[in-house]
C-alpha cells in the first residue's frame, strides 16, 4: 500500500467506525452496569462442541457486553483481499487511484453490510495494525451468558498478537491454549 493511500484508508476508517460510536454511545453509565464481569475487550472462543456452524473454530474480539446484550467481531475468518480503491470506491471517494489491497474479514453473520475497523491503540498517529471487518455477532439481553452456561464458549484476556498478528489458521488454536474455564 503506497503512503499516499494512508490518509485515505484513515478516512475509510473513520467512515466505517461511526456505527461504533453511535453504539458506544448507548452504552449505559458505570451505575447501570451489569452485575456479572463484562467481557468487553477480551477474545470468545467457540468450544469444540460448538452446534452453530457459523461459529465453528471462531474467535470473537468482544466490542461490547452489558445488560443490553453483546456485540463482537470475529477475527480469524477472513473472506480475501480487496483493492483499496473499490473501497474507497464504494465509500463515496471519488479520487479512487491508489494503489494496494486491504484484507476483509467476514465479522459476523449480523448485518453483513456494516463494516468495522479495529485497530491497534496507538490509533491517535495512525494505527499500525487494523482489521478491517464485515457483519459483527450479536446476543440479546442474556443470550450469551445462557451459552456460555452451556460450554458454548470459552474466554481469554484480548492480545494483540492473536488479534493482528497470528495466522489466522491458527488463532483457534491458539487462543485455546490461553482459554480460561470459567468466568
Amino acid at each position: 500500500m503506497s503512503l499516499l493511500s494512508l490518509p485515505r484508508l484513515s478516512s475509510i476508517a473513520a467512515a466505517m467506525l461511526l456505527p461504533a460510536t453511535l453504539l458506544h454511545a448507548a452504552v449505559p453509565p458505570p451505575a447501570e452496569a451489569p452485575q456479572q464481569a463484562s467481557l468487553t475487550g477480551q477474545l470468545l472462543i467457540a468450544a469444540p462442541t460448538m452446534g452453530d456452524p457459523r461459529f465453528q473454530h471462531t474467535v470473537i474480539l468482544m466490542v461490547r457486553h452489558d445488560r443490553n446484550g453483546a456485540l463482537g467481531i470475529v477475527i480469524n475468518r477472513p473472506i480475501g483481499e480487496r483493492p483499496l480503491a473499490s473501497i474507497l470506491e464504494a465509500l463515496g471517494e471519488k479520487d479512487t487511484a491508489v494503489a494496494g489491497q486491504v484484507r476483509i474479514f467476514a465479522g459476523g453473520p449480523v448485518q453483513p453490510e456494516i463494516g468495522f475497523v479495529v485497530h491497534s491503540a496507538e490509533y491517535h498517529r495512525g494505527p499500525s495494525k487494523s482489521l478491517i471487518a464485515f457483519g459483527y455477532a450479536g446476543w440479546a439481553p442474556g443470550q450469551l451468558e445462557g451459552e456460555l452456561a452451556h460450554g458454548f464458549w470459552f474466554t481469554t484476556p484480548q492480545d494483540a498478537k492473536l488479534v493482528f498478528d497470528e495466522d489466522r489458521d491458527e488463532v483457534w488454536d491458539n487462543a485455546m491454549k490461553r482459554r480460561t474455564q470459567d468466568l
